[in-house]
C-alpha cells in the first residue's frame, strides 16, 4: 500500500518509540549538515578577517543557503564520489556558485566532521542535564516527604535493621548526584577540534597565510570562539582524540548503572507491594492476569540502561585502535555509538522522571512487614531493659535465644506469623518489663539518625546542585507506554 514504505525497513526504536524530539533532532542529518555549512561559513569569515581574498558577497551567499540542503543531490554526489564531506561541498557549492572556490578552504574533512560531533556532544549534554536535574528534584521531594517513615532495610535482600523510605531514596539520590557532576564535568571539559588540517599540523593554513604563524593561531582561536567554545585542543591528529568519546560515554554508562540500580530497587519493592510506580487508570498490566500491576516503566529503564552500559565498550575499543594520526575504522562505529548513547540516556531519564513524579507508597504494607520482623530486631533492646530491671544478661540472652528459635520455626516451618512477642509476654521471666514492650517495639526508635541525615543531605548536597537548573524544573513528563 502507498505510504507503507517506512514499515518495510528497520527503524531504530530509540527514535521511533522512545527518544525526545529534541534529542532525535540533535543527531539528525538536518542538524549535522546545517552545522557543517555553518562551520564553513565561520571558517570563511575568519579567513576573510585575517586577510584572505574572500568577499562579503560570498559569505552572504553561503549564509543565505545554510539551511536549504538538497539531500537528494548530496546522496547522488556521495554515491559518485564515495566521500560524504566532498558530496556536501559540491552540493553547497551548487547553490553558492560565487562562494564555491572558498568553501572548505584549507580544511580537511574532520574540520566539519569532528567539530560537528563535538557540538552535538555538547548540545546533547545540555539536553540531558536539565532532565537529570528534574529527576533529582522529584526524588528529593519524595525523600523529604518520607524521611520519617520507618521501613525494613535489606542487606543480601534479607531483612536487616530499619531505615526510612526517605533515607533509602537518598542512596539513589547520592548516585544521581555523582552522575550530575560527571555529566557536567564531561560537558565542560569538551573543547573544539578547531582548525588543524589533515594531520593536525595546520600546514595547509600556514601555506594559505604565507608562513604567518600568528595568523594561523588567530584563525584557530576565532573559529573556536565563534562556534561557542572557550578552548580548542592544542594538539590533534587528523581527529580529536577518541578518548574524548570515552570520557563522554563513560559518564552516560555510569548514569545507566545508577538508573538500573534504582529501577531494580523499585521493582523489588513493587513485588513486596511497599512502593509502586504510577499506574494509569485503564492500563493493562498483563494480557492473561487482570490483577497484575507490572512495573513496566522501571523495566523499560532497566532494559535501556543495560544497552547504555553495554555501549561503553565501543569508544574504549575505538580509542585503543586509532593508529598514529588516525584510522577510519572509528567512523561507522561512532555513527552508531555516539547518538545511541545520548538517545538512550534521554529516554531513560524521561522515563525515570515520570516514575519519580508518581511513586506510590503503601505505609500499611510497610508497617505489616516491619511487624513481622521487628520482634527479632528488638531482642537486644529487650535484653538491655531486663538488665536495667535487675536481670542477668546471660540468662536473659539464653531465654530470648530459645524463644526466638521457636518463633522462627513457626514462621519458616508452619508458615505462621512471628509470635515472639506473645511468647515473651507469656514467660513469667519477663514480667518486670512487660509495661515497656510497646515502647521497646516502636519502629521510630529503630531508625537511628535517618531523618536527620536526609535533611542534612538534601540541604547541603542536593539543593546547591539543582540551583543552576531552577528555571527548567517545571517540565513534567507524560509517557506513551
Amino acid at each position: 500500500m502507498e505510504g507503507d514504505e517506512e514499515f518495510m525497513k528497520y527503524r531504530s526504536p530509540l527514535v521511533s518509540r522512545y527518544a525526545s524530539k529534541e534529542m532525535a533532532f540533535n543527531f539528525s542529518d538536518k542538524k549535522k549538515f546545517t552545522t557543517w555549512r555553518k562551520l564553513w561559513i565561520l571558517l570563511a569569515k575568519a579567513e576573510k578577517e585575517l586577510g584572505l581574498p574572500i568577499t562579503d558577497a560570498q559569505i552572504q551567499e553561503m549564509e543565505t543557503h545554510a539551511e536549504d540542503i538538497d539531500f537528494t543531490m548530496a546522496a547522488e554526489q556521495e554515491r559518485k564520489l564515495r566521500h560524504d564531506v566532498m558530496a556536501h561541498v559540491h552540493t553547497f557549492a551548487h547553490c553558492c556558485p560565487s562562494a564555491a572556490p572558498i568553501i572548505h578552504l584549507g580544511a580537511t574533512s574532520c574540520y566539519v566532521g569532528d567539530n560537528t560531533d563535538l557540538i552535538m556532544l555538547r548540545d546533547g549534554f545540555d539536553i540531558l542535564l536539565p532532565k537529570l536535574a528534574r529527576v533529582i528534584d522529584r526524588l528529593a521531594e519524595f525523600a523529604d516527604k518520607y524521611k520519617d517513615l520507618p521501613t525494613l532495610g535489606f542487606t543480601h535482600y534479607q531483612p536487616a535493621q530499619l531505615t526510612t523510605v526517605g533515607k533509602r531514596a537518598c542512596l539513589w539520590l547520592q548516585d544521581l548526584a555523582m552522575d550530575m557532576r560527571n555529566l557536567q564535568r564531561a560537558r565542560d571539559d569538551l573543547r573544539f577540534r578547531g582548525v588543524k588540517g589533515t594531520t593536525g599540523t595546520q600546514a595547509s593554513f600556514l601555506q594559505l597565510f604565507q608562513g604567518d604563524h600568528d595568523k594561523v593561531e588567530e584563525l584557530d582561536r576565532k573559529v573556536t570562539e565563534m562556534a561557542g567554545f572557550r578552548k580548542a585542543y592544542l594538539v590533534t591528529g587528523q581527529t580529536y582524540s577518541r578518548k574524548v568519546d570515552v570520557d563522554c560515554l563513560s559518564s552516560l554508562a555510569s548514569l545507566g548503572s545508577t538508573v538500573h540500580k534504582i529501577c531494580t530497587d523499585i521493582r523489588l519493592l513493587a513485588n513486596l507491594k511497599e512502593i509502586e510506580e504510577p499506574f494509569e487508570k485503564e492500563q493493562i498490566g498483563s494480557s492473561a492476569m487482570p490483577y497484575k500491576r507490572n512495573p513496566m516503566r522501571a523495566e523499560r529503564c532497566c532494559s535501556l540502561a543495560r544497552h547504555l552500559v553495554a555501549l561503553m565498550a565501543d569508544p574504549l575499543q575505538t580509542a585503543s585502535v586509532q593508529w598514529l594520526e588516525r584510522t577510519l575504522d572509528d567512523s561507522a562505529n561512532r555513527r552508531i555509538s555516539l547518538p545511541e548513547s545520548f538517545l538512550t540516556a534521554d529516554i531513560v531519564l524521561s522515563t525515570l522522571q515520570n516514575i519519580t513524579e508518581g511513586l506510590v507508597v503503601y505505609p500499611k504494607v510497610i508497617e505489616r512487614h516491619i511487624r513481622h520482623e521487628l520482634p527479632f530486631m528488638a531482642t537486644e533492646n529487650i535484653i538491655m531493659a531486663m538488665v536495667q530491671a535487675g536481670g542477668n544478661r546471660q540468662d536473659c540472652h539464653e531465654k530470648i535465644r530459645v524463644l526466638s528459635q521457636e518463633a522462627a520455626a513457626v514462621v519458616k516451618q508452619e508458615g505462621g506469623d512471628n509470635d515472639l512477642l506473645a511468647r515473651v509476654q507469656r514467660d513469667p521471666y519477663f514480667t518486670p518489663i512487660l509495661g515497656q514492650l510497646d515502647a521497646l517495639l516502636d519502629p521510630s526508635t529503630f531508625i537511628g539518625r535517618a531523618p536527620q541525615q536526609v535533611t542534612r543531605f538534601l540541604s547541603e548536597e542536593i539543593r546547591p546542585l539543582l540551583e543552576p537548573f531552577k528555571s527548567k524544573m517545571d517540565v513534567r513528563i507524560e509517557l506513551e507506554l
